[in-house]
């Protein structure tokens, strides 16, 4: 513990890019199974991927602040991850029991027909998909599992980033 201690202390920043980079694959992973494989996100994996890229804008601000701003911008990325996690687990929850009555959201089409444009343009980036559907799984686990488990692992690199940071 004492060496891990005193490397993040000499090396400050490699967490922060660490957890920018581990993001960045998230998020290019997720484009990949929308764009290439064909899933459409719903809007609790929309709002997963803003969890995403807020912790990684976060932890990238932290690569360039000395000090009590890194500090700060570690803390802010470690809540984001913790809302991240929160929003993964409730939607891993509705797809092991999902309700009788579906309320995730309008289909894309749907919106662009009935609605006019200035309306439907917030509303297609809430996503269209089914939030309780198992469109993927790999090792038995759905997106929404894995979106959960990366959430809480960046929010335990962070945190003990934070706590060895600190060790004296």
């Amino acid at each position: 513990m004492q060496d891990v201690s005193l490397w993040l202390r000499a090396h400050p920043r490699a967490v922060p890019a660490v957890v920018v980079a581990w993001c960045g694959g998230l998020l290019g992973f997720g484009l990949y199974l929308q764009h290439v494989v064909g899933l459409e996100p719903c809007p609790m994996c929309i709002v997963q991927r803003y969890a995403l890229v807020g912790v990684a804008l976060l932890a990238a601000w932290a690569l360039v602040l000395p000090g009590r701003g890194r500090t700060l911008m570690l803390v802010l990325a470690a809540v984001m991850a913790a809302a991240g996690a929160f929003v993964a687990a409730r939607q891993s929850w509705l797809q092991w029991f999902p309700p009788e009555v579906l309320t995730c959201g309008r289909d894309f089409y749907g919106l662009i027909e009935s609605l006019p444009l200035r309306r439907a343009i917030p509303l297609i980036f809430r996503g269209s998909g089914d939030c309780t559907a198992v469109d993927w799984t790999w090792l038995g686990l759905t997106i929404a599992n894995w979106s959960f488990l990366n959430f809480v692992a960046l929010l335990g690199v962070i945190l003990a980033a934070l706590a060895w940071g600190r060790a004296r």
